[in-house]
Parts: structure tokens; sequence; C-alpha cells
């Protein structure tokens, strides 16, 4: 089974795979390579998750600087 890219993930796909992610990481059962490539993937999950997080609140202050200059 393939992993689909990080850029297509939504908020809540990305943040549910690094939920898995760090829940595998914590385990400590992985062979070297694969922790590598689960810390790599969780790094990649966490800037996905990041970067919704960011355009939120960027959509956030867009809304609220709207509403202050219509209420003026």
């Amino acid at each position: 089974m393939s992993t689909p890219d990080v850029s297509t993930l939504s908020y809540e796909e990305a943040r549910n795979e690094l939920v898995t992610v760090v829940a595998e990481l914590e385990k400590g059962s992985a062979t070297l390579e694969e922790t590598l490539a689960l810390w790599e993937r969780g790094e990649a999950l966490a800037s996905r998750c990041e970067e919704w997080l960011m355009g939120a609140k960027a959509r956030l202050d867009q809304a609220r600087a709207a509403a202050t200059e219509s209420a003026e």
C-alpha cells in the first residue's frame, strides 16, 4: 500500500496519520531504517498540519478585519 502525497492531504487526514506515525515511533519496535522513514513522514505531516493551521488563521484574520471595517 502506498502512502498518499502529503501535499494532497486535508488537515484531518494529515493529523490522523501523524497520530499513527507517533504511535508507531513510541512502540520502539521498528528498525532503524523504518524509524527514519517514519520520522521523515511525521515531519512532513506536521508541516502540512501547520500549513493548514496558518491558512485558517489567515482566513480568520481577514474575516475579523472585514468585520471591523464594516462596523466602522
